[in-house]
């Protein structure tokens, strides 16, 4: 048989991994370190009294447990415990609770953005090749955004080859990303809602002649009044955020010496990007991501900003994007006059995956009238990738050394052993996590939402979960304004990740 007659094998993706550290018993490494630390003060009591020795037992037990036992999300005890206090306490003092605007509590009259995003400010430059962009500025964590818009293709109708070459090109340029002096994290986000039909109108109305046959009008008449309904709106938004801090060779840079330098690396991004099946790629103004901003918040204000838009623009400013009022609850988040809940993955694929394994929670829903997914990324550079993969490894085999051995331990160290070859052969390394926001007009809607979200995840062989206690987060999160989760915690993320 020819090679040409021989069936085509579609291209499979995976080996995703949880950064993890080397422990005992499965504790982390800073766990581990107690442990041996609170077993050398156990054996020194003993010398004393064994009552002393007792005591010493019992509070290294107390410290240890809430930390080993683990749930199937993989939390501990001790993270679930501190969740629920900090949630009471946030409660208890009224932080769960905003309110902007001329008579809200914000002081300054304005509609700006709630939580981690409030001191957030927007300037507009220009790049290379004259479009305005904006950059958004969180000066508390010197940094800066670039939101880049996407017309993407779609693989409906698409030779499969063709989307292997975009699935294959999207991954040069992540992980070209790891190349860029001073990023620190990229998001993609996908966003579905109903399309009111305003943009078809107005481009059909404003393109018709006057001198058009009776049948010509008489067909657009009928597309205007039936294609609208039913259909969606999908956009798709990518967000870059670099630092500003100072690094080997650079100084500290403020938003106007950011905006120049980017205004400059701009043009060579979004062409990149065509090759991804992205479409036409251009970054998006600060008008633009206002209105983004403010419709996710509210979106009952979705059509009169589609009006204001064939009118000539809305106008919109930064200080007035955010929400008038928002509550956020364990597990849901309001904001003006909509509802949201916010999952996030709690584990990855297993195994190998199609490169359509998202398709189904991208498509809209009925039940769910704006849902956004992003996946948000931090890649790795070539130097850092390499320490990774190697320490990686060197866990994974650590781990599959301790008592019995498992097949999963056994499949773990292969699939570390693969990571580290493939770094050494070229190959990026990234973190990634995956965001999912559901959004509907009333709170009796949200079980509807939920319902659908579950089924749509298994079919994307994704586990989320709510995000409980932190809604208010995980939704601004979910939105294309480029914030980096772990440069906001109170906790630096290296003693997180060694609990």
């Amino acid at each position: 048989m020819s090679t040409t007659d021989q069936p085509r094998r579609d291209p499979t993706y995976g080996n995703f991994r949880r950064p993890q550290t080397s422990g005992i018993a499965g504790l982390g490494l800073a766990a581990s370190i107690a442990m041996i630390l609170g077993l050398i003060a156990v054996v020194i009591g003993m010398m004393v009294s064994l009552y002393l020795a007792l005591a010493v037992a019992l509070v290294l037990g107390a410290v240890l447990v809430p930390m080993s036992v683990k749930d199937h999300d993989g939390r501990s005890v001790l993270t679930r415990v501190s969740t629920r206090v900090r949630w009471r306490s946030a409660v208890s003092s009224g932080a769960h609770l905003y309110r902007s605007g001329p008579l809200g509590r914000t002081g300054h009259g304005s509609c700006t953005l709630p939580g981690l995003a409030a001191a957030s400010t927007l300037g507009e430059f220009r790049d290379a090749y004259g479009r305005p962009f904006a950059l958004l500025t969180y000066p508390g964590t010197n940094s800066h955004v670039v939101v880049i818009g996407c017309d993407a293709d779609g693989a409906s109708l698409v030779d499969p080859d063709q989307v292997d070459v975009w699935v294959a090109h999207w991954g040069q340029w992540l992980e070209s990303l790891a190349h860029e002096p001073g990023l620190i994290g990229a998001s993609v986000t996908v966003e579905s809602a109903p399309d009111s039909g305003i943009r078809l109108h107005h481009e059909v109305t404003s393109n018709m002649s006057a001198d058009a046959p009776a049948l010509a009008k008489q067909m657009l008449a009928e597309v205007l009044t039936d294609y609208p309904a039913g259909s969606a709106q999908i956009s798709t938004r990518i967000a870059l955020t670099y630092t500003g801090a100072a690094r080997a060779g650079h100084e500290r840079r403020d938003a106007d010496q950011m905006g120049v330098m980017l205004g400059n690396r701009l043009p060579k991004l979004t062409s990149s990007l065509g090759m991804t099946g992205a479409g036409e790629s251009r970054p998006l103004d600060a008008s633009q991501l206002s209105e983004a901003v403010r419709v996710a918040y509210d979106p009952s204000v979705a059509v009169l900003v589609e009006q204001a838009r064939a009118q000539g623009g809305t106008g919109l400013d930064w200080s007035d994007a955010g929400p008038a009022s928002a509550e956020e609850r364990w597990g849901s988040y309001r904001h003006d006059h909509a509802h949201s809940i916010t999952w996030q993955m709690a584990e990855a694929p297993r195994g190998e995956v199609l490169s359509s394994v998202l398709t189904s929670l991208l498509e809209p829903s009925a039940d769910i009238a704006r849902k956004r997914v992003t996946l948000l990324y931090r890649p790795h550079t070539p130097a850092a990738a390499s320490k990774i993969v190697e320490r990686d490894k060197l866990d994974a085999t650590f781990r599959a050394s301790q008592g019995v051995e498992r097949a999963r331990d056994s499949v773990a160290v292969r699939a570390a052993e693969q990571s580290a070859h493939e770094e050494a052969t070229g190959a990026g390394v990234v973190r990634f996590a995956l965001v999912v926001t559901a959004t509907v007009a009333s709170k009796a809607d949200l079980p509807l939402a939920e319902a659908a979200v579950d089924n749509l995840a298994p079919q994307s062989r994704i586990r989320l979960r709510v995000v409980g206690g932190s809604q208010a987060a995980a939704f601004a999160s979910g939105l294309p304004i480029g914030l980096v989760l772990p440069h906001h915690l109170l906790m630096p993320a290296m003693i997180r990740d060694n609990l």
